[in-house]
């Protein structure tokens, strides 16, 4: 926290004051304010904070001659300051003089000194940045004779060796470029295959390190790509084992995260390797979700599997539940969770060394994904710096390859051209607009998927799962088409739903239905939030829901002053359906805190992750915006919608704008009467088609088109 940086900067100038000039702890002082300042500096950026942590460290250093035992730690806090500031301002004099500051600690850090190694790093570093700045070579030289002198002092486990690593090979990719001798980029990817074997838990710099192998990989076209992709997405899975009980870690994952996922797609899809392409793609999207759904984890097959088993089970059910409770609670209790997160990886661990049981929680292959394909194909639509392509996954054989003509640049204009449409939807005439763009969509990306559809085979009328990436996911897929007289939109050919990842449509499938008579339907409704314009068309659509479902399930609704934060989530706890109609707040800046509005105050997405739904089937989100998610993280898919399926629902309908009140009670009336039918009874599986079915019904009506493809499908 700031304020804490603040009142430790405060305190340590009142410490100063109190160490005059002579004082034998003046220097101590002096270094532990300029830490500080260069702290708060890294936070904020104010340049006034370097340049006094700058002069702080100078006097420091002049209180601390020649033999005195913390002269070169002096001498290496000044070089690195002056660092910080030449990286800001570019004024070559701090550079070349935090060079010759590193010369002389590294003087002072001989051979066993334990900080040598630091020495050697910071010294090359600087030389580096000189390189780039003067482009003499004999400061590239030195510097990777000082990182492979600084690498021989980390050895295999040491935490700091993977920053080694990567300083290494950075620096011999440099003069590659330079001199074009390939004995140096062999040597450098030599030297990244190291990363691969580093046998101490994983750090950040790790994953940073092994990300920038792949990417060097990539661009070199050099064998090791997809092998570095691999390395790099375990190290981002163990990462996130850490931090996925607090959304305050969202920054740090969505980093972490950035295009690693779609970047090793594409590369996968470039060498021909379509199956890794799939499991790359699916291991390094919506990690927090994952990892959220692994405490989740069905643990019936582990408790019959012995004594061993059944005490690991109730031990990782009894962590598991604490953890999910422990999710977004306050910063005091992070050692807590901390402690109970490295005991939920233990017993993982131990579960993984019981016979059968060696992939318990291990990133699925090709041949589990497929299982996502059974009711119909999987299309992963994907978008990247290297290229935008799609594989269409079907429950038997090999991935389809279907190339897009379409680079990623056009792929988000394309997408911030359609958000700022969408921010206009129902305030003024944009009717040609949206259709052009449903066209481009159409031409550019769903056409050439819809004409391997039907290469493969796949009949009219069949069902169609879509599985976008990066800023394909902001787009409506669904809705695309040619929207001319006489030719099919997509709509007319397929009926579409949406999945975010593959794992969340298989969990979904192998969830067994209940009869029936066991379920309980609940629909909650709210048209006078504590915030929020009153929605009189929720008691009316409340009225038709309770008409159609009444007399095949048992049916129950709260609404108005009932429907609060707490009877809602209560509800979510006891009921298998669910029907919510109010007011959906999307949050794109702090996705964990987009909300239904209540009564009382907002449901929010942290809310509903610490809900324990039993065997939850369908969620019908008659609300705004419930697919719209963080703005820079689309993959992490971190919207309402999303956190209901993987809260267990099986099958989601959810909104992608505004919905008009009154097409949200016609459509809802069509869709449970068509759900319903004939059978007399309700069957989740079946709400694609109703929704289908129910949108088609609003065509012949004088409805604008983005009401008619406002409702998407999401799961089975």
């Amino acid at each position: 926290m700031m304020s804490d940086l603040d009142e430790a900067i405060e305190l340590h100038r009142a410490a100063l004051l109190l160490y005059p000039s002579g004082h034998s702890d003046r220097s101590k002082s002096l270094n532990n304010l300029a830490a500080s300042l260069r702290d708060r500096f890294q936070q904020r950026g104010m340049m006034s904070d370097l340049d006094e942590a700058i002069e702080l460290h100078r006097a420091a250093l002049l209180l601390r001659p020649s033999g005195h035992s913390d002269r070169s730690m002096s001498l290496n806090n000044l070089a690195i300051s002056l660092r910080d500031r030449f990286l800001q301002r570019d004024m070559m004099s701090d550079l070349d003089e935090a060079i010759e500051l590193h010369r002389a600690a590294l003087l002072l850090r001989p051979s066993g000194h334990s900080d040598r190694s630091k020495s050697l790093n910071n010294l090359a570093i600087s030389l580096r940045d000189r390189f780039q700045q003067r482009g003499m070579m004999s400061d590239l030289d030195e510097a990777i004779e000082l990182h492979r002198a600084a690498l021989l002092l980390y050895p295999s486990g040491h935490s700091d060796r993977s920053k080694s690593l990567n300083n290494l090979a950075n620096s011999l990719q440099d003069r590659f470029r330079k001199r074009d001798v390939q004995s140096d980029l062999e040597e450098a990817f030599s030297v990244y295959s190291q990363l691969s074997y580093l046998s101490h838990a994983v750090s950040r710099i790790h994953l940073n390190a092994a990300k920038s192998w792949a990417a060097s990989a990539d661009i070199f076209n050099h064998p090791s790509a997809l092998l570095a992709y691999k390395v790099a997405l375990k190290s981002l899975d163990q990462q996130v084992a850490l931090l996925s009980s607090s959304s305050h870690h969202f920054d740090v994952v969505r980093k972490a995260v950035s295009s690693l996922a779609t970047d090793a797609f594409s590369c996968s899809v470039r060498r021909g390797a379509l199956t890794t392409a799939v499991e790359l793609v699916e291991q390094g999207r919506a990690v927090f979700w994952t990892q959220l759904a692994r405490f989740r984890t069905s643990l019936d097959e582990l408790s019959v599997s012995g004594d061993a088993g059944m005490v690991l089970a109730e031990e990782f059910k009894r962590l598991s539940f604490l953890l999910r409770n422990a999710f977004d609670q306050s910063e005091d209790q992070s050692p807590q969770i901390r402690q109970l997160t490295m005991q939920w990886d233990q017993v993982v661990s131990r579960v993984r060394l019981l016979p059968d049981f060696s992939c318990f929680l291990l990133p699925p292959l090709f041949s589990d994904l497929q299982k996502a394909a059974e009711d119909g194909p999987v299309i992963i639509v994907n978008a990247s710096r290297r290229s935008c392509d799609a594989l269409i996954i079907h429950s038997m054989g090999d991935p389809v390859y279907v190339p897009l003509d379409i680079k990623q640049a056009g792929v988000s204009e394309f997408s911030s051209e359609f958000q700022s449409l969408a921010q206009q939807f129902g305030s003024s005439d944009y009717q040609l607009t949206l259709v052009g763009i449903l066209r481009k969509l159409w031409n550019d990306v769903v056409d050439p998927v819809v004409q391997a559809l039907k290469e493969s085979e796949v009949r009219p009328g069949s069902r169609i799962w879509w599985c976008p990436t990066a800023e394909f996911t902001l787009l409506p897929l669904h809705a695309a088409g040619p929207y001319e007289k006489g030719r099919d939109n997509l709509s007319d050919i397929y009926i579409s739903s949406y999945t975010p990842t593959l794992a969340t449509l298989v969990r979904a499938r192998q969830q067994v239905s209940r009869d029936a008579s066991s379920q309980h339907f609940v629909a909650i409704g709210q048209g006078n939030p504590v915030e929020g314009k009153e929605l009189k068309c929720v008691a009316p659509e409340l009225a038709v829901v309770a008409r159609h479902v009444t007399p095949v399930i048992s049916f129950t609704s709260l609404e108005d002053s009932n429907a609060t934060v707490e009877g809602a989530l209560d509800a979510l706890n006891r009921n298998q359906w669910l029907h919510l109609a109010c007011h959906g707040m999307p949050n794109r800046t702090q996705p964990f805190e987009s909300s239904f509005a209540m009564r009382d105050g907002p449901l929010m997405i942290k809310d509903i992750i610490r809900s324990n739904s039993q065997n939850p089937q369908f969620a019908f989100l008659s609300a705004c915006h419930t697919t719209v998610g963080d703005k820079k993280s689309p993959d992490e898919s971190i919207h309402l919608a999303a956190a209901m399926q993987f809260c267990g629902f099986r099958s989601v309908i959810g909104s992608m704008w505004s919905v008009d009140d009154e097409v949200a009670r016609q459509v809802v009336s069509t869709f449970y009467r068509k759900l319903i039918g004939d059978s007399k009874r309700l069957d989740c599986t079946g709400a694609a088609v109703a929704l289908h079915k129910a949108v088609r019904s609003l065509r012949k009506k004088k409805i604008p088109l983005e009401q008619q493809i406002v409702f998407v499908h999401i799961g089975v």
